[in-house]
């Protein structure tokens, strides 16, 4: 499974930063009360979507590993996986629903910063040492877990979507006193 097209590196560092510094504005000038308010369009709190979108990122480290595995090994067997994901996605969105709900009570706000700052690092770092051969790698993915899942998704793919999932949640803060999403 192999993309035409090359990757903008930097147009994806650029992004990696743009968000990092956007999630520390956010997180510096939000009070508890913002933090503790109803996002719009989701049932967390601004403080878990915030996670969330810190975990959108996170969660991209075992992507790439999975993309590494699956490209490896017959193309039914990662469409198979993905799949048998779909299948489970009712307790994938309970999951994926509880995780920020429990996360935020061992995760505050100066802790989500600085991992957001290792997590952007890290995926700068492989981005960097990528091969373009390697960027073409990819996998077949359970489309039904995220609207920003494509059935076949590239490692160029996947280094550019937590950006994609970052900027369509920090729509749905309601951050700075605001009763709508912060744009």
């Amino acid at each position: 499974m192999t993309s035409a097209d090359p990757m903008d590196r930097q147009a994806v560092h650029n992004d990696y930063e743009r968000t990092r510094q956007t999630f520390h504005r956010l997180l510096d000038a939000a009070s508890k009360d913002d933090l503790a308010r109803p996002t719009c369009g989701t049932k967390w709190t601004n403080e878990q979507l915030l996670w969330h979108m810190l975990f959108g990122y996170m969660v991209v480290r075992a992507l790439l590993i999975l993309v590494r595995v699956f490209e490896r090994l017959p193309r039914w067997v990662g469409k198979m996986f993905a799949q048998v994901l779909n299948a489970a996605t009712p307790p994938f969105d309970l999951v994926n629903y509880l995780g920020p709900c429990g996360a935020v009570k061992v995760y505050g706000p100066r802790r989500m910063g600085a991992k957001f700052d290792r997590v952007i690092g890290s995926l700068q770092r492989h981005l960097t040492a990528e091969s373009e051969a390697d960027l073409a790698r990819g996998m077949h993915y359970p489309v039904r877990w995220d609207p920003f899942f494509k059935d076949c998704m590239t490692l160029a793919d996947i280094y550019r979507y937590p950006t994609q999932h970052f900027d369509f949640h920090h729509r749905q803060l309601t951050l700075g006193g605001n009763e709508s999403p912060v744009s």
